[in-house]
């Protein structure tokens, strides 16, 4: 029997017509035209300032579209006010907080359904409603997130509690 060789099938050619490369402007693919002057975001919503503070011992950073009242539980604010909200901020950028710091943030509603789903799992439902808005404070509350004027309970470094042991004799 004699020995059968695989070889590829030819590349097939191109079927694209020419004039489909006749459209738009080549020039200006990827590009990207911004409007004149400034951009407003959050325009026409209800706003509010608030006092932030990192009471925990490691950086804090929040993002721009995070729901306020659910981040992170060394955070000491006044959830309640912040609930539905979120930083009036771009897209796409965040508001650091080193230990400690304590910043006024101005604040905006979520639009559209108003819902507010996964984070860390608080709210789970419209941020519309009374109910789940008392539930998710009760679950914050029950979950040791700090609220305003409170602070989180640091634990001492592995380190210290490790590290400085004496030897004994």
């Amino acid at each position: 029997m004699a020995e059968r060789k695989w070889s590829p099938p030819p590349i097939p050619k191109s079927v694209v017509p020419k004039e489909a490369f006749d459209v738009g402007e080549p020039a200006m693919c990827g590009a990207i035209e911004f409007a004149p002057g400034d951009i407003v975001i959050n325009e026409g919503r209800p706003t509010k300032e608030i006092v932030m503070v990192n009471s925990g011992d490691r950086p804090i950073q929040i993002g721009a579209h995070y729901h306020l009242a659910e981040c992170n539980k060394a955070m000491a604010f006044d959830r309640e006010a912040a609930f539905g909200y979120h930083l009036d901020i771009p897209s796409g950028t965040a508001v650091r907080f080193e230990p400690g710091q304590s910043r006024k943030v101005q604040i905006t509603t979520f639009v559209g359904r108003e819902v507010a789903f996964g984070m860390n799992n608080m709210t789970n439902g419209t941020t519309r409603s009374d109910i789940i808005k008392r539930q998710t404070m009760q679950r914050l509350k029950a979950a040791g997130y700090c609220f305003e004027d409170e602070r989180y309970p640091v634990r001492t470094p592995a380190d210290k509690r490790f590290g400085a042991k004496k030897k004994s004799k």
